[in-house]
């Protein structure tokens, strides 16, 4: 697989580009966990609501227990401990409530802040580096020797510009249909290039 152009100047682009790139994707995901803690600390007053009523519950629960057995009036003046506790839980249910909704606000928040940023990046930069290296590693296979340029030589005749052509030759087709061995090379060169190769070593 070819990761990155032979040519060196490129080369440096590329890996400069895709540095930038995990800085990027680096620095969003570090501002989306910040984002996301400070979010969560808002659900501190929740927790601390949900303890503290949970606890008043347990106790006026017990001391309406002992209540309860007093003989003769112990029914009577446990009730209000009871309706108590009642009331406690439903206190201690909205902590929870409000903690839960803190904790999915911080998680969809964060991620959020992370992603659209990485997302709107990565869907320039990525596809760019997929088809690079994809045509990159599909024209490696075919660059050996020199009998090989005949067909990078036949894409540039397709794929560059007429001015670009008309400085490798008069009749640049011609050439290539008379198989120059300068202009099939100079014109494979040119394709060579833009797919980030380079061409093979001139044989003897």
């Amino acid at each position: 697989m070819t990761l990155y152009a032979h040519n060196p100047g490129r080369m440096l682009l590329q890996l400069t580009a895709d540095v930038l790139f995990v800085c990027w994707v680096v620095l969003w995901a570090w501002m989306g966990m910040t984002v996301h803690d400070g979010t969560l600390a808002l659900a501190a007053p929740g927790r601390l609501t949900d303890q503290s009523a949970s606890a008043m519950a347990d106790r006026l629960r017990d001391a309406g227990g002992r209540l309860d057995d007093v003989p003769v009036v112990g029914d009577e003046v446990a009730i209000p401990f009871d309706e108590a506790a009642e009331a406690s839980d439903g206190l201690a249910a909205a902590g929870r409530s409000s903690v839960e909704a803190v904790e999915d606000l911080a998680l969809w928040l964060g991620l959020s802040i992370a992603l659209i940023p990485i997302l709107a990046v990565g869907a320039v930069h990525l596809p760019l580096r997929w088809r690079f290296v994809r045509e990159a590693t599909a024209g490696a296979r075919f660059v050996d020797t020199s009998e090989d340029l005949d067909l990078f030589a036949l894409r540039a005749l397709a794929h560059q510009p007429m001015h670009v052509l008309a400085r490798i030759s008069d009749d640049p087709s011609g050439a290539w249909r008379r198989q120059d061995p300068a202009v099939v090379r100079r014109l494979a060169e040119l394709e060579l290039r833009d797919v980030g190769l380079r061409p093979p070593r001139r044989t003897a």
